[in-house]
C-alpha cells in the first residue's frame, strides 16, 4: 500500500512540474520584445537596463476608441480608471520592476509595427537622471512605444506620465521627469 502511495506522488510531482513550469513561460501566442533602455544620469554618463515586454492579447480597434475617448473626456484619471477595470494582458518589465500591461496596440508601420503599450501604473519614477521612489499625484501611467521591423529597432519609454488628448486629437504626453529614455536593440523574440 505505501509503494503505491508513493508512487502516485511521484507520478503527481511528475506532472506538476511540468505544468509550473509552462504557467511561468508566457503562453506560445505572446509577443516578447526585449530591448536596452537607456536615461542620461545626474553627472552626464548613461545608465543601462534590460526592458522586456509580454504582449498576451493586442486591443482591438474598438478598445482603442474606448481608451482615446477616456484620455480626450478627462486626462490621465478617466484613461487610468478605464484601464484599471481591464485585465492584464502581459507585463513591463525594467530590470527587476515589474507592471502588468492594460493595454497594448500594434499597428503597421512600413515594413515592421508600432507597438503601443500603456499601464495603469508608473513603471518607475526616473528624475534628475536616476531612479527615485518619490511618488508625484497625476503621473499615474506608464508607456513604452517600440518601433519593430526587420533589423533591431528603437523606442521610448515613458516611465511615469500624464496624458492628454490636444485639441488636433493628438495625444500629449507629460513625463514626470522630463528625462527621455531611449529604447535600443529592440527585437521581437
Amino acid at each position: 500500500m505505501r509503494s503505491i502511495k508513493c508512487a502516485a506522488i511521484r507520478v503527481g510531482l511528475v506532472c506538476a512540474i511540468p505544468l509550473a513550469i509552462l504557467a511561468a513561460a508566457p503562453p506560445d501566442d505572446a509577443q516578447t520584445y526585449t530591448a536596452t533602455a537607456t536615461v542620461k544620469t545626474a553627472g552626464g554618463a548613461s545608465a543601462t537596463a534590460p526592458l522586456t515586454v509580454v504582449v498576451r492579447q493586442f486591443a482591438t480597434d474598438a478598445q482603442r476608441d474606448e481608451l482615446m475617448a477616456a484620455l480626450k473626456k478627462g486626462g490621465t484619471a478617466s484613461a487610468r480608471e478605464l484601464l484599471a477595470k481591464r485585465t492584464d494582458i502581459g507585463t513591463v518589465q525594467l530590470g527587476d520592476r515589474q507592471v502588468a500591461i492594460k493595454h497594448a496596440y500594434a499597428r503597421r508601420m512600413g515594413e515592421g509595427q508600432l507597438v503601443t503599450v500603456v499601464t495603469d501604473k508608473p513603471i518607475l519614477f526616473v528624475g534628475g537622471g536616476v531612479p527615485e521612489s518619490k511618488p508625484t499625484a497625476g503621473y499615474d501611467l506608464g508607456l513604452v512605444m517600440l518601433e519593430v521591423g526587420t533589423a533591431p529597432g528603437r523606442g521610448e519609454l515613458v516611465p511615469a506620465t500624464k496624458v492628454k488628448m490636444d485639441a488636433q486629437g493628438a495625444v500629449v504626453t507629460e513625463d514626470y521627469s522630463g528625462e527621455v529614455v531611449q529604447l535600443s536593440n529592440v527585437v521581437k523574440k
